[in-house]
This record gives structure tokens, C-alpha cells and sequence, in this order.
């Protein structure tokens, strides 16, 4: 018979009962002194971006009429493309901004005037030509969605931790519900607490606000993760149980924090007039740029914010009149903002699409999809200002300098939050997985 079944036999078990109560105070006590998951973690090496904002332009917006002038372009204007197709120059003015001389069109009057705070990558390209797999290879990695791989801002939150454990660690503004869904802001295989926090452009969380008063929300509270670390602690209990206790705890903290942080109401009235923030569909983005500001302030380690609506295969002049018009003012005041509170010192922003568009028209007013070439920007902690890594053709269809692919652009966003994307890996199913699979390389020459 062994001590422990003597105990439970003799005297009527109050022995056991005495071993009981005196293991679980010791587990309380180990609980509390054990490393948070989710607590701030030291990067590989000292790096200045503490946080990341990605502000995604979803449906591949045409760079040929925003930001990448071809004067070669305007020149062959009508003539018959080098892969098929009429070269279609932009129909919209252009102007050079700034010591850099980046160019803009009158499309980005707002967003130009930073051009020399901008780091531009325009050399990049990617492997598929259709919108989900394009967005999912861009946001995990993977352009397969079956495969079901961590997302950037899942990695980022497994390799850094958070800085504020009353907040989410990763935000997801307004993420477009097709094109890979929740894939793209999930943690697959990643323990469940590295996933995501989905709200819309008006700040809202689902089930966030309590029912009871907060006394007995805790007492219950404790009393469902009780029976979910028992369970926890059985033999064969899945690993999602352990994700399952991390956000209960965070969602209990979350709801004396967040809903005063995603009141964008409370922001000055200048501040507000900055962004553009309305009322309504037209504001959505605008309220959400300052959202992103806010979060990033708290100390959110990643914040994305979307603004669908780039495919434009027909109607290009009208649609990007409107969707420019959107995210021109909001985007400029969201660096200023960064900028006037400190912020872009250790912030990076990062600005772009899943893939460009062709210098050929498709029909009478529109461009299909191009892979081979096309810019995105990064702003901010631990970049040089004013520097251009890349180039594509003079007609701006293949990126010829500088080539980079997606997985050189997660291994350098990695780096410059001070991660090794070869060291930060996860074992599952038998081998060890990171971000960018077993590619990568590291774009130096725009490190500050």
C-alpha cells in the first residue's frame, strides 16, 4: 500500500484530505510565480522596434497610379506591352516630393508629404496571382490556407511576448472575412493565447462587457479554470485547454481596460479632424488608423488595420479616386501622430498589398494582377529614412534590383523587432517550423 492510499483509507480519508488541501496551495503558489505565456519576452538581439503596425491595402492596389512613376510608361503610352497587352500609362498628375524627390501621385497629396520618412521596398514579389493565397502566403507564410500556419503577428507575440497584460497582444482590425479569414490572424499550431484579437472599426469585442458584478465573476471565473487545470492536467488533454485558460484570464482583465481604449470619442477634437474621422462607412478607416495609434501607445506588439476594396480589374480611375480618397488623410496622420508623440521611434509601420498591378489595361478601365514586381513602404523604428532598396522594370512589371520575396520580407520585419527568423521556431508534428519555412534573407542595407 502506498502513503497516499493509507492516507485516503485511514481515519476516514482526513488525512488525504490534509495532502489535498496542502498540494493545492502549493500549485496556486507555483501558478502565480510561473513566467506569464504571454508576458514580455527578450529578443534575440537589441533592436529599436519595440511594435508593429501593418496597415494592408487588401485587393492589390495599383502602384502604377499611386506611387511608382514610369516615365517609360508615359512614353510608350498605347504601345503593345513586352508580355502581351497595351501599355496603359496612369491617367492621374504626378509630382516629386520632398529631399528624396519620391513620387506621388495627385491621388496622395496627404500621404506625400512624408515621403522622406519612407523606407521603400520595390523590388518585391510573390508566388501565386489569386487573392487568397496571395494574402494568406503574406500574412503566415504559406500560400496554401489548408496547411494552416501561424500568422506573422502570432509569431511576433510567440517570440516577444506583450508588454501590457491587460491588452491583447496582437489586434486585427476589420479583417477581411474572405481571402483566407481568420487564417490570416490565427496561430495554428501555436499554443491558442498567440492568436489574434478581432475587433471592427468601431472598437467593438464581442461578449466583452460583463453580466455580474466583479466579485463574483472572479469567484466563478476561478471556479471554470479550477476544472479547466484539472482537466489541463489529465492524461491526453489537448493543448488548446491551456490557450483556453490564458483567455478567460486576459478577457477578465480586458474588460476594465478596453472598452475606454477603443473610445475613440475621447480623443481631442483637433485630433479627430486630423484623421477625418466621420460618422459611417467613410470613416471607417479613419477610425481605425486612430485605434491602431491608441493600441500601439498601450504597448499592443501588433496591430493590423485593413482597407479592402484595391481589385480593380474595371472601373481603376473612379475606384481609386474613392478608395485613395479613404486612406490618404488617415495614413498621414497616422504617421504624424507617431511622429509628434515619440512613437515611430519604436514603432514600425509597415504599408502595402498582397502583390501589384499590371502597366497594361484590362478592358477599357482597368489592370489585372502582377506578382513580379511592386512596392510596399515601411516607416519608422529601426529603418533609414528616404532610402529605396529595389527597383522593377521601366515599365514597372518585373522587379529586376533588390528582389525580394515574401519570406525575405518577414525575415527582415523578424530582424528589425530583434528576432532571428532561424532561431524563432516551434516544434510540431515532429520537426521544428518558422515563418519563413527553411527561405529568408535578411535585407540589411535599410537598417538604420
Amino acid at each position: 500500500m502506498s502513503r497516499r492510499s493509507l492516507l485516503k483509507s485511514a481515519s476516514a480519508g482526513f488525512g488525504y484530505l490534509a495532502l489535498a488541501g496542502i498540494l493545492g496551495e502549493q500549485a496556486r503558489a507555483a501558478e502565480k510565480k510561473a513566467p506569464k505565456p504571454l508576458g514580455p519576452k527578450a529578443p534575440h538581439f537589441p533592436a529599436k522596434a519595440k511594435r508593429l503596425i501593418f496597415v494592408h491595402m487588401n485587393g492589390a492596389m495599383s502602384h502604377h497610379d499611386t506611387f511608382d512613376y514610369k516615365p517609360q510608361l508615359v512614353k510608350d503610352n498605347g504601345k503593345p506591352g513586352p508580355g502581351g497587352g497595351v501599355l496603359t500609362a496612369s491617367k492621374f498628375k504626378w509630382q516629386q516630393y520632398g529631399g528624396t524627390g519620391s513620387w506621388f501621385s495627385e491621388l496622395l497629396p496627404n500621404l506625400a508629404k512624408h515621403a522622406d520618412k519612407m523606407t521603400w521596398l520595390r523590388g518585391l514579389h510573390t508566388d501565386t496571382p489569386a487573392h487568397p493565397q496571395a494574402v494568406v502566403q503574406l500574412h503566415t507564410g504559406s500560400a496554401n490556407a489548408a496547411l494552416t500556419r501561424p500568422s506573422l503577428g502570432a509569431w511576433l507575440l510567440y517570440g516577444l511576448g506583450t508588454e501590457n497584460q491587460d491588452l491583447p497582444g496582437y489586434v486585427t482590425v476589420n479583417p477581411p472575412p474572405n481571402f483566407g479569414g481568420a487564417v490570416n490572424y490565427g496561430s495554428a499550431f501555436l499554443p491558442a493565447h498567440f492568436q489574434g484579437t478581432r475587433l471592427t472599426d468601431r472598437g467593438h469585442l464581442p461578449n466583452l462587457r460583463a453580466t455580474a458584478a466583479s466579485d463574483l465573476q472572479r469567484k466563478q471565473l476561478d471556479l471554470i479554470q479550477g476544472m479547466n487545470r484539472d482537466l489541463a492536467a489529465g492524461p491526453g488533454a489537448p493543448d488548446a485547454v491551456d490557450g483556453v485558460i490564458e483567455s478567460f484570464e486576459l478577457a477578465f482583465q480586458m474588460q476594465g481596460k478596453v472598452p475606454e481604449l477603443l473610445d475613440i470619442s475621447k480623443e481631442p477634437k483637433k485630433v479627430l479632424e486630423a484623421y477625418g474621422v466621420t460618422d459611417g462607412p467613410a470613416g471607417a478607416f479613419a477610425r481605425q488608423c486612430v485605434m491602431a495609434r491608441r493600441l500601439s501607445e498601450a504597448g499592443v506588439r501588433f496591430v493590423e488595420i485593413c482597407q479592402p476594396g484595391w481589385d480593380h480589374h474595371n472601373n481603376l480611375h473612379k475606384g481609386l479616386i474613392d478608395r485613395c480618397g479613404s486612406i490618404d488623410r488617415p495614413t498621414a496622420a497616422l504617421l504624424a501622430d507617431l511622429g509628434a508623440r515619440g512613437l515611430l521611434d519604436d514603432t514600425l509601420v509597415l504599408f502595402g498589398s498582397e502583390f501589384g498591378r499590371l502597366p497594361t489595361s484590362q478592358g477599357p478601365d482597368g489592370r489585372d494582377h502582377n506578382i513580379t514586381g511592386y512596392p510596399m513602404f515601411l516607416a519608422g523604428a529601426g529603418v533609414k529614412p528616404g532610402v529605396t532598396y529595389g527597383a522593377t522594370d521601366e515599365y514597372g512589371i518585373k522587379a529586376v534590383e533588390g528582389r525580394m520575396h515574401t519570406t525575405d520580407l518577414h525575415a527582415t520585419l523578424l530582424a528589425l523587432m530583434g528576432l532571428d527568423h532561424e532561431k524563432l521556431t516551434y516544434k510540431y508534428a515532429g520537426r521544428d517550423f518558422r515563418l519563413t519555412d527553411v527561405k529568408g534573407n535578411v535585407v540589411k542595407e535599410i537598417f538604420a
